[in-house]
């Protein structure tokens, strides 16, 4: 019989390229570090090949080992998604989800499907992780992650992708800007003028570059914010101009008096929002609910300038 690797060697080999230790990667594999060594040892004998280099710095992984850390990886993430499934049923998501959310949109949607969630599947736990999208998307490939909320997906052959929303973005101007008068802004009234973005892994910051580049803008690198709350107190004290996502805007912007909301001249202004999930997950059906579910919190929201799927 052809040989395949147990479950429990390959948790000693993803122990050990996460800690590069066999002293840690014992430990957090509760057994001695004798066992491991010697289990991990037969594990590169049965395979053929050597994962890690063993030297007087220490251990690092070989390309071998690199190349196989992320299937075995995504196979210890296949075999959790068994027991899950097979705990808790269909009737309950799978008793467990963890959901990867974008700070731009998730802290202004979440408290919408909470309540549905919790009325819905009250034994359903929900891991919550709010990070850039690029950083949610490995997080989703690496298997650190069930399923996400991300803007303006790419699609791939390796994700399943759903459309959440469509949800309208405008051009936050100060009071005191010369545009501040102006309904709707020509692209190239733009040109010459600083525009604020949020940091690199944000779809705001390409689609502000993006911006920069047709209008003949100021794109400003070095005033990058962190938050979408940072933009708008730098946009508030004319460092800048930024974009603003709706939901945002119908949370935070009524405590803003200092800037004004154009919409920009021929252009989409407008981003949409998917719930993604790796393609052939056995959790298929879990995750098409909770995008019912999702939908249902979307239209609840009733917040001008996000449409529902």
């Amino acid at each position: 019989m052809r040989f395949r690797p147990s479950s429990r060697q390959l948790d000693y080999f993803v122990a050990l390229a996460e800690t590069l230790h066999f002293g840690r990667a014992a430990s957090r594999c509760h057994v001695s570090q004798p066992t491991l060594s010697a289990q991990f040892k037969l594990l590169e004998e049965q395979l053929g090949c050597t994962l890690l280099e063993r030297g007087s710095g220490g251990i690092s992984l070989t390309a071998s080992g690199e190349r196989l850390l992320p299937l075995a990886r995504r196979t210890l993430e296949n075999l959790d998604e068994i027991v899950t499934v097979a705990q808790a049923g269909q009737s309950n998501l799978g008793g467990l989800i963890r959901l990867g959310v974008s700070p731009t949109f998730g802290p202004y949607f979440m408290p919408y499907l909470l309540p549905i969630l919790k009325r819905e599947f009250p034994l359903l736990e929900l891991y919550i992780r709010e990070d850039r999208p690029n950083l949610l998307e490995e997080g989703l490939m690496s298997g650190a992650l069930d399923c996400i909320l991300t803007p303006d997906f790419a699609s791939s052959d390796q994700w399943t992708a759903q459309v959440l929303c469509r949800e309208s973005v405008s051009l936050a101007v100060p009071k005191s800007h010369p545009l501040a008068g102006v309904d709707v802004i020509p692209v190239d009234m733009l040109r010459g003028e600083k525009l604020l973005a949020l940091g690199q892994g944000f779809r705001l910051h390409n689609d502000v570059q993006a911006l920069a580049h047709a209008a003949g803008a100021d794109f400003r690198q070095d005033y990058e914010g962190t938050s979408l709350d940072a933009l708008r107190q730098m946009a508030s004290i004319g460092m800048g101009l930024a974009l603003f996502p709706a939901a945002y805007i119908a949370s935070e912007f009524g405590k803003e008096p200092d800037l004004l909301l154009k919409k920009i001249e021929g252009l989409p202004m407008r981003r949409t929002m998917y719930l993604v999930w790796r393609c052939g997950s056995s959790r298929t059906t879990h995750f098409e609910n909770l995008l019912s579910l999702a939908l249902q919190a979307v239209n609840s929201m009733q917040v001008e300038g996000v449409e529902p799927a």
